[in-house]
This record gives structure tokens, C-alpha cells and sequence, in this order.
């Protein structure tokens, strides 16, 4: 028994020897430039170039036809077809053409998107397609210095592989919708037109973020390229491959601009009106109102959720982000100077 022990081990020995030096012979480049093939070749075959068109009608005839609206990249989710990318490459879109490594094109359609995260899903059907999806990879495990690697399709070059370094973590960009998006990874692996929507890559090969934007003065790289982090991916697409759009949850309650709580020096998010039937109206919240003279009266200041500071409506909404629709959370208000905490059940937002 021992002797077959040891006879395994031995040729389990020569088994990894033999692969490795058989590796280390079909690269004879640096062990860095070898990482950098290695990855490109695994994981190209997951990204995908991406065409959105708009319906126009001619004037005249009122013919229908489509126009080419803009293009991105993409890369493959799963194997049942659900290709992610950036909100603002298909936005504006009445349909879509998904284009694979190997050239094919093939029709999509729209599954959900996130304006606030830049981020949509399209699908196409994959039947008789040996679709490759990406390794997804874990966005809170970088550090900044790491080597990544982006695959797109800029200008309509697709396959097009730039590599760099992560420059920073924890960035801040608005989407489209001037929301914030928080966590946002920079690097100054050049991006340029058409890389957005593709995929940022670590040394694995896993999937660390989605290209999103740029800084440049001229529009074209310029060294400073954002993407979402894969965290944020990983939460919002499931909800839209399920849903078609993300669920989220809130209060119960409506707020007013950050610029009304500025004008009038409030420190906090000021609750405007606050829903029937909602677990906030049970508690007894208010909203604004108007004394007999019709002046109006202030009633609930938002000043913390779940013991974190409040300062503005949109840290009031990043915050929530990271609750369910049902949980209780506790959330401290001030009335007239006095402070108080109180539990409420989260709704789902419509």
C-alpha cells in the first residue's frame, strides 16, 4: 500500500514537471509578457463588440429605418446568453447586434439596465453557441500598483488588449443621471472610445471592474480611466437579469434637494412627505408643512441611518443600497433640534 502511495506521488510529481516545463516552453518570452498572452488569449474569446441602432423615420416617405447610434464593448455573463456593458452604450437604442470573437453577429435585446451605475444587460440566444463567460473576480481584494489588463473594442478595433496599473481606489464618478458612483477604480490603462462596457482584468484573468469613463481634454486616453467595480457588478446584474431593473429599497418617504437644506443651514437630509401605509408613517415621521400663515414648517431631519452620518441626499441613498427590501434599520431624525431613533421596515422603491 505504501509502495502505491509513494509510486503516485512520484509520477503525480513528473505529471506537474512535465506541465510546467511544457509552459514554460511555449513561452520563452518574461515570465510578465507570458502572464499578459496567457490572459489575453483565455479570456478574449468572453468579450464582445456591440452595436447599438436608433429607429429614424424619413420626413417625407415616413419610412422606418435604423442608424447606427454608437458602439461599446461587452463580455459574456453565463453561458445562457446575457452579455454585460455600460448604460450609456446602449442608451437611446431601439435594438442591438452582439458580435463574437470569432466574428459572428447575432440580434439582442435589452434585459434591464442601472442608469445610476452605468451598467445594462443585453442577451442573445445561445443555442448552438459555446459561449465562454468571464471569471468574475473579487473588486475589494485590489491594491493599488496591481497590473490590469483591458480588452475592448476602441474605435471599432476589437480585440484590441491595453495593460497598466490600478492608480487609485475608492474614486467617485456621476452616471449619466448626475448620480454618484462610488468605489470606482482608476488606472491608466489606455481607454478610448468604444472600450467602454468591456472588461478590466487582474493578473488571474477575473474580471475586477467594468469600463466606464475617461478625463481627457481631447476625449481620446490621456492616462486617467475609471471602471465599476466588480462588487457593484456582481450586485446590481443578477437583479437585472431577474427583474429588469434593480430593486431597491427606501423609507417610505420623499426628500428635498441638498440646495434647500443649504439655503436654510440644515445639516441633513430634509424628509418632504412621508407615504401612506408605510412603516415611517406608523412611526410617526413628518414632512413638510404649513403653519396658519402658509409658511413651511420643517418637520424630520434625516441625520443617520444604521449609526452612519447623513449629509446629503445622495449619501442618503448610497447608504440604503446596502439594505433589503424588508429589513429594519435604525434611523436617528431630528425635530426641532431634538434627536431621536426609531426602526423602520424598508419598502421597495418604485
Amino acid at each position: 500500500m505504501l509502495g502505491t502511495m509513494r509510486c503516485y506521488l512520484v509520477t503525480l510529481f513528473f505529471v506537474v514537471l512535465t506541465a510546467n516545463i511544457a509552459q514554460a516552453s511555449e513561452c520563452k518570452l518574461l515570465p510578465d509578457e507570458c502572464n499578459t498572452i496567457e490572459v489575453f488569449e483565455r479570456t478574449s474569446t468572453s468579450v464582445v463588440y456591440i452595436e447599438s441602432l436608433a429607429v429614424r423615420r424619413r420626413i417625407f416617405s415616413m419610412d422606418v429605418f435604423e442608424v447606427p447610434q454608437g458602439t461599446g464593448s461587452g463580455f459574456i455573463w453565463d453561458k445562457k446568453g446575457h452579455v454585460v456593458t455600460n448604460f450609456h452604450v446602449i442608451q437611446g437604442s431601439s435594438s442591438f447586434k452582439v458580435t463574437l470573437h470569432n466574428q459572428k453577429s447575432f440580434d439582442a435585446k435589452l434585459v434591464g439596465f442601472e442608469e445610476s451605475k452605468d451598467l445594462a444587460v443585453l442577451k442573445i440566444e445561445p443555442q448552438g453557441l459555446n459561449l465562454a463567460p468571464v471569471v468574475q473576480g473579487d473588486s475589494g481584494k485590489i491594491r493599488v500598483g496591481q497590473k490590469i489588463l483591458s480588452i475592448g473594442n476602441p474605435f471599432g478595433l476589437d480585440n484590441t488588449l491595453t495593460t497598466g496599473v490600478v492608480s487609485a481606489l475608492g474614486r467617485e464618478i456621476k452616471a449619466r443621471n448626475e448620480r454618484t458612483i462610488k468605489n470606482v477604480i482608476q488606472m491608466d490603462a489606455a481607454i478610448n472610445p468604444g472600450n467602454s462596457g468591456g472588461p478590466l482584468l487582474d493578473s488571474m484573468g477575473q474580471v475586477i471592474g467594468v469600463n466606464t469613463a475617461i478625463i481627457s481634454p481631447s476625449g481620446v486616453s490621456a492616462g486617467i480611466g475609471f471602471a465599476v467595480p466588480m462588487n457593484t457588478v456582481k450586485r446590481v446584474v443578477p437583479q437585472l437579469i431577474k427583474y429588469g431593473k434593480v430593486i431597491r429599497p427606501g423609507l417610505g418617504v420623499e426628500v428635498v434637494s441638498d440646495a434647500v437644506a443649504m439655503r436654510y443651514g440644515i445639516k441633513g437630509v430634509i424628509i418632504a412627505k412621508v407615504f401612506q401605509n408605510t412603516s415611517a408613517k406608523r412611526k410617526g415621521l413628518k414632512g413638510l408643512s404649513l403653519n396658519r400663515n402658509g409658511e413651511v414648517r420643517f418637520g424630520d431631519v434625516i441625520i443617520g441611518i444604521g449609526g452612519q452620518k447623513v449629509v446629503s441626499a445622495d449619501q442618503f441613498g448610497h447608504i440604503l443600497e446596502n439594505y433589503k427590501v424588508g429589513e429594519r434599520v435604525p434611523i436617528k431624525v431630528s425635530r426641532d433640534g431634538v434627536e431621536r431613533e426609531i426602526q423602520i421596515t424598508l419598502v421597495q422603491l418604485n
